[in-house]
């Protein structure tokens, strides 16, 4: 028999973990009309403010693999949620420009690291030969609320004012941290460490793998951001909103398969075919714009398919990456694995926003994409030739 997955404890962490990525992606599409129509701020502006909130959490997340694989991981992460929630309440007290920047910060720091704590005590109350499927479900919390959040801002922007819309974010999390004390963790042994060493931040046999997730995340997150302006840019006559539909979508029935391989030993596998759709998908996509002027109803269809693609692979992608991480990592280091495997991708998206943007200007979104298309194929080789060899030859015994 299969050991029991869907426990009470894990069952409340999914709901945790729903909510607040629920409360977190509720504001982002209305952030930027709250900067504007509160304080008359320009686009630029507006663009590095809300910056600060990923560069907080970039910062904080391999200081938090370290706290959380030294201290006991259910009491950081319930802090770390608790400090996410109540700030919300700081955007209804707050009226100043420089108060919300200093919240947007501190929201970055608690995101960076209760995003890491979730992760990590999720696979600790896991059955290891599970892993991979519970990950998999644990990730489509967040894809559901990706698809779910923004729409229900939107829908609440027309008949609420942003104090109110902030509360609902307060409640969501709310809600969510008393499920999250919910959560039964077995006490973590204490295991003596080096008093200065490297991997207590970064994962160092995580390296060869961050490579090759990174080149694969630049062109992500020159779709995420930029997309809607490429549709714009070539006339396509089409709901952007409709894309991270169906990207959610892709990635949610993905994910309710793609874990059972993990756990069967394809891990590297998984990746692996995977990066043929996304691939083939960042192909297509820079393939609407000259379909524009050959065939507009082939470039709609085109752009419909696109986002079905990059939904299935990274969604059979995700999964097996989190897990290479941690079965490279012993189980006192199972944190900083996430945060290695999290830091990685955050670089990359990074990346990919500010380069996409300069290649467009000189060139066209549509040389983004083949861009992206390349790096990732780079990606898929190099992930064959170097990161699958070390993967085998280094990964821990499930544990």
């Amino acid at each position: 028999m299969k050991d029991r997955l869907f426990t009470p404890s894990y069952c409340c962490i999914l709901a945790a973990n729903f909510l607040l990525y629920f409360g977190f992606w509720l504001l982002i599409p209305l952030l930027p009309f709250y900067l504007k129509e509160e304080f008359t701020l320009e686009e630029g502006i507006i663009g590095i403010i809300l910056s600060c909130y990923t560069i907080s959490a970039l910062m904080v997340r391999p200081f938090s693999g370290y706290l959380l694989d030294t201290f006991a991981r259910k009491p950081l992460y319930l802090l770390a949620y608790g400090v996410f929630t109540i700030l919300f309440l700081g955007y209804i007290v707050g009226g100043a420009l420089l108060a919300f920047v200093l919240l947007r910060v501190a929201h970055g720091l608690a995101f960076g690291m209760v995003t890491v704590g979730g992760n990590t005590v999720v696979v600790d109350i896991m059955p290891s030969s599970r892993r991979g499927e519970g990950l998999g479900y644990y990730g489509l919390a967040n894809n559901i609320a990706m698809s779910v959040g923004p729409m229900t801002g939107l829908f609440l922007h027309g008949s609420l004012s942003y104090d109110k819309i902030f509360l609902v974010s307060l409640c969501t999390c709310g809600i969510g941290f008393c499920l999250a004390m919910c959560v039964r963790t077995k006490p973590k042994p204490r295991i003596p460490r080096p008093a200065i060493s490297l991997d207590r931040f970064i994962l160092l046999r995580g390296l060869p793998a961050s490579l090759a997730l990174l080149l694969l995340s630049i062109p992500y997150g020159a779709t995420t951001n930029f997309v809607a302006m490429y549709v714009e840019s070539i006339g396509l006559q089409v709901m952007p909103g409709l894309f991270f539909v169906l990207l959610a979508a892709g990635m949610g029935v993905s994910r309710l398969f793609s874990g059972r391989f993990v756990d069967k030993g394809y891990v590297t596998e998984c990746i692996h075919y995977g990066l043929f759709l996304v691939i083939a998908a960042f192909l297509l996509l820079s393939a609407c714009q000259p379909l524009m002027g050959w065939y507009p109803a082939s470039a709609k269809a085109c752009f419909f398919i696109v986002p079905v693609l990059q939904g299935i692979g990274f969604g059979i992608i995700f999964p097996a990456y989190n897990s290479l991480y941690i079965n490279l990592a012993q189980k006192n280091q199972r944190a900083t694995a996430t945060s290695t495997y999290l830091t990685s991708w955050d670089v990359g998206i990074g990346i990919g926003i500010m380069s996409s943007g300069i290649v467009a200007e000189h060139s066209s979104f549509a040389m983004v994409y083949f861009v992206g298309a390349i790096l990732s194929t780079v990606s898929m080789i190099y992930f064959n030739h170097i990161v699958t060899p070390h993967y085998r030859k280094y990964r821990v015994p499930l544990n």
